[in-house]
């Protein structure tokens, strides 16, 4: 029986290259496959991962994930979420050459929904275009949209601003660990390292790094008089 989904695994060497492949499905890549039963939803995250987002998604009820992609994260976090939470899952789905088909799209659908716990609320557009209409605060958002390291500045920036004090943020492809796939250069670890490492604010902590996670926790009281200072002006 094929499994619904699948994480991805740890570099393995081949002619002296390392390969970051889900080694089980090489000739299945494309999510049209996915969509045809020939492999599962492939998670763009080691077994390790899955198994800490669901964890840190447990008593949780508002949660956000930036970049779905086959949607294998986002089902961890419906697993672990609370069953009265809801997540919003924001992507645009805009890589698809044939809009009308876009398979990645539907294999992200199915996969989410093969999950029963809480409620999902898709967005379909670009995160920056999706935080224009928040009003609601977020217990934990799952940033793992544009890569550029702007883009993840950006992202912060702009939904961080919502996260509930004592809330915490998670960061996919943020930290380079032994025979991972990020390196200093990647956008993730360098806005991750400009953010929590050079600097320290005192409302931001690093609170858990497991492979390419990093994840930090918003200070409550930190974030409380923040939040006293922006309703006085």
């Amino acid at each position: 029986m094929l499994l619904k989904y699948s994480t991805g695994r740890l570099a393995t060497a081949a002619n002296g290259e390392l390969n970051y492949e889900p080694n089980s499905f090489p000739f299945f890549s494309h999510a049209v496959c996915a969509w045809l039963g020939l492999r599962p939803a492939v998670g763009q995250h080691t077994s390790v991962e899955h198994a800490t987002l669901v964890r840190l998604a447990a008593g949780h009820s508002r949660l956000v994930e930036i970049g779905v992609a086959e949607g294998v994260s986002a089902i961890a976090l419906r697993e672990g979420m609370n069953a009265d939470a809801t997540l919003w899952l924001v992507d645009p789905f805009h890589l698809s050459r044939v809009r009308a088909l876009n398979f990645t799209r539907r294999v992200a659908r199915r996969t989410v929904k093969s999950c029963g716990n809480g409620t999902v609320a898709w967005i379909e557009k670009f995160s920056q275009d999706a935080v224009a209409s928040r009003k609601e605060p977020i217990d934990l958002p799952l940033i793992d949209g544009d890569h550029l390291e702007k883009s993840v500045l950006r992202d912060w920036q702009e939904w961080s601003r919502f996260i509930r004090a004592g809330g915490v943020a998670i960061f996919h492809d943020a930290r380079v660990f032994a025979e991972g796939w990020c390196t200093p250069e990647y956008g993730p670890v360098k806005a991750v390292d400009h953010l929590f490492r050079s600097t320290s604010s005192g409302e931001w902590t690093i609170i858990e790094e497991i492979d390419s996670l990093v994840v930090v926790q918003r200070s409550e009281s930190a974030a409380r008089n923040a939040e006293t200072v922006l309703a006085s002006r």
